[in-house]
This record gives C-alpha cells, sequence and structure tokens, in this order.
C-alpha cells in the first residue's frame, strides 16, 4: 500500500484554532530553548570580542547549537519563525545557509524541521575562503544561482560576519532576502546588516535572554 505523506500548511493557511495550539506548543519550544540558551551558551562578565569591542556578555550559541536537545529545538522555533515572519513576506526564499561554522547547525536544524513542509528549504554553507582545489567553490551545498535565500548567523555584534556572508552569496548569484540569527546582542549588527536592505529576524535579543533572566 503507497503511504501518504501528510504535509503542514504554512502558519498563515492555518485556522485560528491550529494556530492557538502552535503557538502555545512554541512558547513552550522556546522559553525550553533559552533555558538551554542560559545554562550553556551565555555567560555575563567581562570579555574581550572577536570584533575588539569589550562586552559585559559572552555568548557560544554553537555549545546549544550541537546539543541534540538544543539542536532540534532550533529547528522548531527556527522553522516556525521563517513561516510567520520570512515567508509571507519573502515567499520566494528556497534555501537557508550562512558562514561556516556557527551558522552551520543552525541553518541544518531548520532545514531538517522544514521537511514535512510543501516545499522544503534547501541548505547550504558559505566557506571562509573559496577552495584552492578542485572546482574552487565558496559555497557548498545546496545552492544555485538566481535563489533567493535566508542568510544564518549564531550571534551578531557588529553584523561582520553577516554582511560578509551576504557578499559571498551575492558574488556567486544569489539573493539575500532576510537574515535570521539566534541571539542579536544588539549592539548595532542589526542596524548595519538591514543598511544593506536586509531584514533582520532574531530568535532572540539581548533584551529578552535578560528580561526573561
Amino acid at each position: 500500500m503507497e503511504k501518504i505523506r501528510v504535509r503542514s500548511l504554512p502558519f498563515w493557511l492555518q485556522s485560528r484554532a491550529e494556530q492557538g495550539r502552535m503557538a502555545g506548543v512554541m512558547c513552550n519550544a522556546k522559553k525550553e530553548l533559552l533555558d538551554i540558551l542560559l545554562t550553556k551558551s551565555i555567560k555575563t562578565g567581562h570579555f574581550i570580542l572577536a570584533s575588539g569591542k569589550e562586552s559585559d556578555m559572552y555568548c557560544d550559541c554553537r555549545v546549544t547549537a550541537l546539543d541534540a536537545r538544543g539542536a532540534n529545538l532550533i529547528g522548531e522555533v527556527g522553522w516556525k519563525l521563517v513561516q510567520e515572519e520570512i515567508l509571507p513576506k519573502y515567499p520566494t526564499a528556497v534555501s537557508i545557509g550562512g558562514m561556516t561554522m556557527g551558522a552551520d547547525p543552525i541553518s541544518l536544524a531548520i532545514g531538517m524541521y522544514s521537511a514535512s513542509a510543501e516545499t522544503p528549504l534547501k541548505v547550504f554553507t558559505v566557506r571562509k575562503e573559496a577552495k584552492d582545489h578542485g572546482r574552487g567553490k565558496r559555497i557548498e551545498g545546496n545552492f544555485e544561482a538566481g535563489q533567493d535565500v535566508i542568510v544564518v548567523d549564531d550571534v551578531i555584534t557588529t553584523g561582520g560576519s553577516t554582511i560578509k556572508a551576504i557578499d559571498a552569496i551575492e558574488a556567486e548569484g544569489g539573493k539575500v532576502v532576510a537574515a535570521l540569527v539566534l541571539v542579536d546582542r544588539e549592539e548595532g549588527g542589526r542596524e548595519a546588516i538591514e543598511a544593506r536592505g536586509v531584514q533582520v529576524y532574531p530568535m532572540f535579543t539581548r533584551a529578552t535572554i535578560f528580561g526573561a533572566k
């Protein structure tokens, strides 16, 4: 007997009752993900960041993104953010990815969670430098020139790494329609990225993190 695969409707096409039920589930998932971030990834004190700036907050999202439960929750929360806020505005977005390695587990988790959708997201990764052998590719995975894509980053501070990923994607013929980030430190990075014409969609911000702590 042929198996029937049930595909989920986009959030904006679901009934009000189903939207309400899913919103409750999502609230729980987002709270659990925040708890993992606060336990594993976010530290307070005095730190010198990669940008050279001083900060009272350090965030190593890789510890959460490479945790089995953390990755699953990132997929769930991130895919719902894509469904609710990004795809209604940019329905032509077909792929997701960003600069290795911070973006890699986040992009893959969201891509895997989209697998039940009518058109799952394709996932790719951007190398810091092009390969010096083979085809010399800068972007690996499911990416093609002409695609509308969602760029991903784990943390934005100045926005520098996200902008480098945008530059690399555009150089290969892609069009970045939105930026999805796990944590926005609210230190100017969002404004720098949006000055490039790319709207930023964070799962968490400094305000939501410490407002809940």
